[in-house]
């Protein structure tokens, strides 16, 4: 695969990732914290901030692969 349409294919992927991502972390903590106290609540979306970061790096990995087999 063409570089530049690897990195335009992974930077679309990413986008819609991440905010499909938040708008679900953030409906999850909403559905299921409301009585939750104030130290749950941070710990929750300090952990769901973060976690995003493991599949976007396997994603900006791949993007930066030149796709030629090495020799």
């Amino acid at each position: 695969m063409v570089p530049s349409f690897r990195s335009f294919i992974g930077m679309v992927v990413l986008v819609v990732y991440v905010i499909t991502y938040a708008l679900i972390a953030m409906v999850i903590g909403d559905l299921t914290l409301q009585d939750a106290s104030t130290l749950v609540r941070l710990t929750y979306f300090a952990i769901a901030g973060l976690v995003w970061v493991i599949p976007a790096g396997a994603i900006i990995s791949w993007m930066g692969k030149s796709g030629k087999p090495r020799t």
